[in-house]
Protein backbone atom coordinates (compact mmCIF):
# COMPACT_ATOMS: atom_id res chain seq x y z
CA UNK A 1 0.00 0.00 0.00
CA UNK A 2 1.21 3.32 -0.54
CA UNK A 3 0.17 6.89 -0.30
CA UNK A 4 0.79 10.20 -1.58
CA UNK A 5 -0.66 13.08 -2.56
CA UNK A 6 -2.73 13.37 -5.36
CA UNK A 7 -1.31 16.61 -7.90
CA UNK A 8 -3.82 16.27 -10.88
CA UNK A 9 -6.80 14.99 -8.75
CA UNK A 10 -6.65 11.95 -11.18
CA UNK A 11 -9.48 9.88 -10.31
CA UNK A 12 -12.49 11.49 -12.05
CA UNK A 13 -16.21 10.33 -12.03
CA UNK A 14 -18.68 9.76 -15.33
CA UNK A 15 -18.36 13.85 -15.29
CA UNK A 16 -15.02 14.27 -17.00
CA UNK A 17 -13.08 17.04 -16.04
CA UNK A 18 -14.03 16.99 -12.51
CA UNK A 19 -11.45 16.22 -10.13
CA UNK A 20 -11.72 15.01 -6.37
CA UNK A 21 -8.50 16.19 -5.41
CA UNK A 22 -7.41 15.27 -1.99
CA UNK A 23 -4.74 12.51 -0.60
CA UNK A 24 -4.53 9.13 -2.74
CA UNK A 25 -4.26 5.54 -1.36
CA UNK A 26 -3.75 2.73 -3.35
CA UNK A 27 -3.96 -0.66 -2.07
CA UNK A 28 -3.77 -3.73 -3.89
CA UNK A 29 -5.85 -6.78 -2.58
CA UNK A 30 -4.45 -9.69 -1.41
CA UNK A 31 -4.87 -13.24 -2.48
CA UNK A 32 -7.01 -14.10 1.34
CA UNK A 33 -9.60 -11.02 0.22
CA UNK A 34 -9.84 -12.38 -3.12
CA UNK A 35 -14.08 -12.72 -3.71
CA UNK A 36 -14.46 -10.33 -0.91
CA UNK A 37 -16.50 -7.61 -0.67
CA UNK A 38 -15.03 -4.06 -1.43
CA UNK A 39 -15.70 -2.05 1.12
CA UNK A 40 -14.56 -5.02 3.81
CA UNK A 41 -11.55 -5.76 1.74
CA UNK A 42 -10.46 -2.13 1.60
CA UNK A 43 -11.24 -1.93 5.93
CA UNK A 44 -8.64 -4.93 6.29
CA UNK A 45 -6.12 -2.78 4.61
CA UNK A 46 -6.75 0.53 6.22
CA UNK A 47 -7.69 0.16 9.81
CA UNK A 48 -7.63 3.50 10.13
CA UNK A 49 -11.28 4.35 8.09
CA UNK A 50 -14.03 2.41 9.39
CA UNK A 51 -16.18 0.02 6.82
CA UNK A 52 -19.13 2.72 6.70
CA UNK A 53 -17.03 5.45 6.16
CA UNK A 54 -14.94 3.24 3.56
CA UNK A 55 -18.85 2.66 1.72
CA UNK A 56 -19.68 6.10 2.42
CA UNK A 57 -16.59 7.02 -0.02
CA UNK A 58 -17.30 4.49 -2.60
CA UNK A 59 -20.74 5.94 -2.52
CA UNK A 60 -19.03 9.92 -2.98
CA UNK A 61 -17.18 8.14 -6.16
CA UNK A 62 -13.63 8.75 -4.21
CA UNK A 63 -12.73 4.67 -5.43
CA UNK A 64 -11.44 3.37 -8.31
CA UNK A 65 -9.29 1.27 -10.39
CA UNK A 66 -5.69 2.34 -9.54
CA UNK A 67 -2.22 1.11 -11.90
CA UNK A 68 -0.89 2.49 -14.59
CA UNK A 69 -4.22 2.94 -16.95
CA UNK A 70 -6.20 3.65 -14.10
CA UNK A 71 -9.52 6.14 -13.34
CA UNK A 72 -12.59 3.54 -13.67
CA UNK A 73 -14.90 4.46 -10.80
CA UNK A 74 -15.65 1.96 -8.28
CA UNK A 75 -19.12 2.48 -7.30
CA UNK A 76 -21.05 -0.07 -5.69
CA UNK A 77 -19.49 -1.43 -1.45
CA UNK A 78 -20.45 -5.10 -2.57
CA UNK A 79 -19.05 -5.50 -5.53
CA UNK A 80 -16.54 -8.42 -5.06
CA UNK A 81 -12.63 -8.14 -5.89
CA UNK A 82 -10.29 -9.97 -7.06
CA UNK A 83 -6.42 -10.84 -5.94
CA UNK A 84 -3.88 -8.54 -7.25
CA UNK A 85 -6.60 -6.10 -7.84
CA UNK A 86 -5.14 -2.42 -7.28
CA UNK A 87 -7.91 0.15 -6.16
CA UNK A 88 -7.43 3.33 -5.37
CA UNK A 89 -9.04 5.68 -2.34
CA UNK A 90 -9.05 9.39 -2.70
CA UNK A 91 -9.40 10.78 1.20
CA UNK A 92 -10.58 14.47 1.07
CA UNK A 93 -8.80 16.80 3.25
CA UNK A 94 -11.18 16.62 6.49
CA UNK A 95 -14.21 18.90 6.99
CA UNK A 96 -14.33 21.95 9.25
CA UNK A 97 -16.49 21.50 12.03
CA UNK A 98 -19.43 23.05 13.09
CA UNK A 99 -18.69 24.10 16.16
CA UNK A 100 -16.94 27.42 16.69
CA UNK A 101 -13.39 26.64 18.14
CA UNK A 102 -12.83 28.32 21.42
CA UNK A 103 -10.00 29.15 23.69
CA UNK A 104 -11.32 28.03 26.95
CA UNK A 105 -8.74 26.36 29.87
CA UNK A 106 -8.72 22.95 29.95
CA UNK A 107 -7.41 20.77 32.64
CA UNK A 108 -5.81 18.18 30.49
CA UNK A 109 -4.05 15.10 32.24
CA UNK A 110 -2.79 13.02 29.54
CA UNK A 111 -2.27 14.01 25.13
CA UNK A 112 -0.52 12.27 22.31
CA UNK A 113 -1.19 12.56 19.17
CA UNK A 114 -4.41 9.84 19.23
CA UNK A 115 -6.36 10.62 22.27
CA UNK A 116 -7.25 13.26 24.99
CA UNK A 117 -8.03 12.95 28.80
CA UNK A 118 -9.41 15.93 30.01
CA UNK A 119 -10.53 16.40 34.19
CA UNK A 120 -14.15 18.51 33.19
CA UNK A 121 -14.78 21.15 35.64
CA UNK A 122 -18.38 20.91 36.76
CA UNK A 123 -20.47 23.20 34.95
CA UNK A 124 -19.26 22.55 31.63
CA UNK A 125 -21.86 20.87 29.06
CA UNK A 126 -19.67 18.59 26.78
CA UNK A 127 -21.51 18.71 23.21
CA UNK A 128 -22.88 22.05 21.60
CA UNK A 129 -26.79 22.04 22.12
CA UNK A 130 -29.83 24.15 21.65
CA UNK A 131 -29.28 26.08 24.92
CA UNK A 132 -25.66 25.70 25.17
CA UNK A 133 -24.37 26.69 21.45
CA UNK A 134 -20.99 27.05 22.30
CA UNK A 135 -18.58 27.00 25.67
CA UNK A 136 -18.94 23.42 25.60
CA UNK A 137 -15.76 21.32 25.84
CA UNK A 138 -16.40 20.44 22.13
CA UNK A 139 -16.01 23.78 21.44
CA UNK A 140 -12.61 24.03 23.85
CA UNK A 141 -11.17 20.83 22.27
CA UNK A 142 -11.19 22.16 18.63
CA UNK A 143 -9.14 25.02 19.39
CA UNK A 144 -6.83 23.61 21.83
CA UNK A 145 -6.25 20.24 19.29
CA UNK A 146 -6.32 22.12 16.27
CA UNK A 147 -4.86 20.56 13.45
CA UNK A 148 -3.67 17.39 15.44
CA UNK A 149 -7.68 16.49 15.00
CA UNK A 150 -7.21 13.81 11.96
CA UNK A 151 -11.13 13.71 11.10
CA UNK A 152 -13.83 11.85 12.51
CA UNK A 153 -16.10 10.53 9.64
CA UNK A 154 -14.43 12.93 7.50
CA UNK A 155 -15.13 15.99 10.08
CA UNK A 156 -12.32 17.54 12.07
CA UNK A 157 -13.30 17.03 15.37
CA UNK A 158 -12.85 15.61 18.64
CA UNK A 159 -14.43 11.91 18.78
CA UNK A 160 -16.23 11.52 21.99
CA UNK A 161 -16.74 8.10 23.05
CA UNK A 162 -18.58 9.15 26.46
CA UNK A 163 -19.88 11.56 28.23
CA UNK A 164 -20.79 13.43 31.60
CA UNK A 165 -23.17 15.19 32.71
CA UNK A 166 -23.05 18.87 32.75
CA UNK A 167 -22.84 18.95 36.58
CA UNK A 168 -20.75 16.13 36.90
CA UNK A 169 -17.15 16.94 37.03
CA UNK A 170 -14.00 14.70 36.57
CA UNK A 171 -11.77 12.71 33.77
CA UNK A 172 -13.43 12.14 30.63
CA UNK A 173 -11.22 10.24 27.37
CA UNK A 174 -11.60 11.98 23.38
CA UNK A 175 -10.05 10.81 20.31
CA UNK A 176 -8.42 12.34 17.86
CA UNK A 177 -8.22 10.01 14.80
CA UNK A 178 -11.24 7.62 13.66
CA UNK A 179 -8.93 4.63 14.40
CA UNK A 180 -8.77 6.04 18.00
CA UNK A 181 -11.75 6.48 18.34
CA UNK A 182 -13.20 3.36 17.07
CA UNK A 183 -10.86 1.41 18.73
CA UNK A 184 -11.90 3.25 22.35
CA UNK A 185 -15.70 2.93 21.68
CA UNK A 186 -15.29 -0.70 21.22
CA UNK A 187 -13.36 -1.24 24.20
CA UNK A 188 -15.98 0.85 26.00
CA UNK A 189 -18.59 -1.68 24.90
CA UNK A 190 -16.52 -4.63 25.62
CA UNK A 191 -16.19 -3.24 29.41
CA UNK A 192 -12.39 -2.67 28.63
CA UNK A 193 -12.07 0.64 30.12
CA UNK A 194 -12.24 1.23 33.78
CA UNK A 195 -14.32 3.86 35.17
CA UNK A 196 -14.68 4.98 38.87
CA UNK A 197 -16.51 7.37 40.38
CA UNK A 198 -17.23 9.18 43.89
CA UNK A 199 -20.49 9.63 44.57
CA UNK A 200 -21.98 10.99 48.35
CA UNK A 201 -25.11 9.75 48.96
CA UNK A 202 -28.11 9.71 51.81
CA UNK A 203 -28.35 6.23 53.90
CA UNK A 204 -25.48 4.04 53.83
CA UNK A 205 -26.52 0.51 51.95
CA UNK A 206 -26.18 -2.87 53.36
CA UNK A 207 -24.13 -4.91 52.75
CA UNK A 208 -21.43 -2.50 52.07
CA UNK A 209 -20.85 -3.39 48.29
CA UNK A 210 -22.97 -4.58 45.93
CA UNK A 211 -24.44 -4.17 42.46
CA UNK A 212 -27.32 -2.60 40.96
CA UNK A 213 -28.84 -4.14 37.96
CA UNK A 214 -32.08 -2.79 36.18
CA UNK A 215 -32.79 -1.38 32.53
CA UNK A 216 -32.74 2.30 32.35
CA UNK A 217 -35.25 4.06 30.14
CA UNK A 218 -37.56 7.48 29.79
CA UNK A 219 -39.79 7.60 32.56
CA UNK A 220 -43.65 7.70 31.02
CA UNK A 221 -44.36 10.42 33.79
CA UNK A 222 -41.49 13.00 33.71
CA UNK A 223 -39.80 12.95 30.01
CA UNK A 224 -36.78 14.64 30.98
CA UNK A 225 -35.97 11.98 33.73
CA UNK A 226 -34.89 8.44 32.97
CA UNK A 227 -35.64 5.89 35.62
CA UNK A 228 -35.54 1.83 36.06
CA UNK A 229 -37.80 0.22 33.81
CA UNK A 230 -38.53 -3.87 33.15
CA UNK A 231 -36.34 -5.85 30.62
CA UNK A 232 -38.61 -5.42 27.78
CA UNK A 233 -37.84 -1.69 27.95
CA UNK A 234 -34.38 -0.03 28.16
CA UNK A 235 -31.26 -0.82 27.67
CA UNK A 236 -29.58 -2.93 30.61
CA UNK A 237 -27.36 -1.16 32.86
CA UNK A 238 -25.25 -2.23 35.76
CA UNK A 239 -23.12 -0.57 38.44
CA UNK A 240 -21.31 -1.88 41.39
CA UNK A 241 -20.83 0.74 44.25
CA UNK A 242 -18.79 -0.03 47.77
CA UNK A 243 -18.50 2.30 50.85
CA UNK A 244 -15.52 4.40 51.37
CA UNK A 245 -16.46 6.59 54.07
CA UNK A 246 -19.28 6.94 56.85
CA UNK A 247 -21.28 9.89 58.01
CA UNK A 248 -23.52 10.62 61.53
CA UNK A 249 -24.05 8.21 63.75
CA UNK A 250 -26.85 5.69 64.22
CA UNK A 251 -30.31 7.51 64.86
CA UNK A 252 -29.16 10.78 62.96
CA UNK A 253 -28.99 11.45 59.00
CA UNK A 254 -26.29 8.59 57.53
CA UNK A 255 -24.68 9.41 54.42
CA UNK A 256 -21.96 7.93 52.56
CA UNK A 257 -19.32 8.50 50.46
CA UNK A 258 -19.46 5.57 47.75
CA UNK A 259 -17.11 4.39 45.19
CA UNK A 260 -19.09 3.44 41.66
CA UNK A 261 -17.86 1.78 38.45
CA UNK A 262 -19.58 1.84 35.93
CA UNK A 263 -20.20 -2.07 33.88
CA UNK A 264 -22.33 0.25 31.35
CA UNK A 265 -22.83 4.47 30.29
CA UNK A 266 -26.07 4.68 30.25
CA UNK A 267 -27.67 8.15 30.58
CA UNK A 268 -27.91 9.27 34.50
CA UNK A 269 -26.91 5.94 35.15
CA UNK A 270 -25.40 6.13 38.66
CA UNK A 271 -27.93 8.58 40.00
CA UNK A 272 -30.86 6.57 38.74
CA UNK A 273 -29.36 3.12 39.96
CA UNK A 274 -28.59 4.45 43.60
CA UNK A 275 -32.38 6.57 43.72
CA UNK A 276 -33.76 3.25 42.86
CA UNK A 277 -32.13 0.89 45.84
CA UNK A 278 -32.79 4.53 48.60
CA UNK A 279 -29.66 6.11 47.78
CA UNK A 280 -30.18 9.33 46.13
CA UNK A 281 -27.08 11.49 45.28
CA UNK A 282 -26.64 14.37 47.88
CA UNK A 283 -27.13 17.53 46.24
CA UNK A 284 -28.94 16.28 43.50
CA UNK A 285 -31.76 18.47 41.87
CA UNK A 286 -33.67 16.04 39.55
CA UNK A 287 -33.58 12.30 41.18
CA UNK A 288 -31.89 13.17 44.92
CA UNK A 289 -32.58 15.84 47.34
CA UNK A 290 -30.73 19.52 48.01
CA UNK A 291 -28.03 19.79 50.38
CA UNK A 292 -27.15 22.92 52.01
CA UNK A 293 -24.29 24.55 50.59
CA UNK A 294 -23.77 22.49 47.35
CA UNK A 295 -24.79 23.76 44.21
CA UNK A 296 -24.95 20.07 42.30
CA UNK A 297 -25.06 16.85 42.47
CA UNK A 298 -22.09 14.82 44.39
CA UNK A 299 -20.81 12.94 41.74
CA UNK A 300 -17.36 12.71 40.20
CA UNK A 301 -15.32 11.00 37.70
CA UNK A 302 -12.07 10.09 39.68
CA UNK A 303 -10.33 7.08 38.18
CA UNK A 304 -10.25 6.26 34.37
CA UNK A 305 -7.90 3.35 33.00
CA UNK A 306 -7.64 1.47 29.86
CA UNK A 307 -5.00 0.14 27.11
CA UNK A 308 -3.53 2.83 25.27
CA UNK A 309 -5.96 1.64 21.53
CA UNK A 310 -2.57 2.30 19.38
CA UNK A 311 0.13 2.03 21.47
CA UNK A 312 -0.77 -0.78 24.12
CA UNK A 313 0.38 1.66 27.07
CA UNK A 314 -1.37 1.21 30.14
CA UNK A 315 -2.99 4.57 30.61
CA UNK A 316 -4.45 5.05 34.39
CA UNK A 317 -5.26 8.87 35.15
CA UNK A 318 -6.96 9.51 39.01
CA UNK A 319 -8.84 12.89 39.57
CA UNK A 320 -9.10 14.41 42.85
CA UNK A 321 -12.49 16.05 44.62
CA UNK A 322 -12.82 18.88 43.16
CA UNK A 323 -12.88 21.90 46.52
CA UNK A 324 -17.09 22.40 46.78
CA UNK A 325 -17.37 18.56 46.41
CA UNK A 326 -14.39 18.46 49.40
CA UNK A 327 -16.19 21.19 51.33
CA UNK A 328 -19.34 18.96 51.34
CA UNK A 329 -17.69 16.21 53.11
CA UNK A 330 -16.12 18.33 55.22
CA UNK A 331 -19.72 19.67 56.80
CA UNK A 332 -20.83 16.05 56.82
CA UNK A 333 -17.79 15.26 59.40
CA UNK A 334 -19.20 18.18 61.45
CA UNK A 335 -22.60 17.53 62.09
Amino acid sequence: MSAAPDPAGSLRSEQPNQPLGGQRVEVRIAPEDGGDRLDRALQRHLPDLSRSRLKQLILDRRVGSGGPGGGKVLRDPAQRVSPGQIVAVWLPEPEAAEPEAQSIALNVRFEDAHLIVIDKPAGMVVHPAPGNPEGTLVNALLAHCGPSLAGIGGIRRPGIVHRLDKDTSGLLVAAKTEAAHRALAENFAARRIERAYSAAVWGVPLPASGEVAGNIGRSAVNRKKMTVVPQSRGKPAVTRYRVERRFGSQGSNLAALLECRLLTGRTHQIRVHLTAIGLPVAGDPVYGAPEPGLKRQFLHAARLAFVHPVTGEAVDVASQLPSDLEQALERARAR
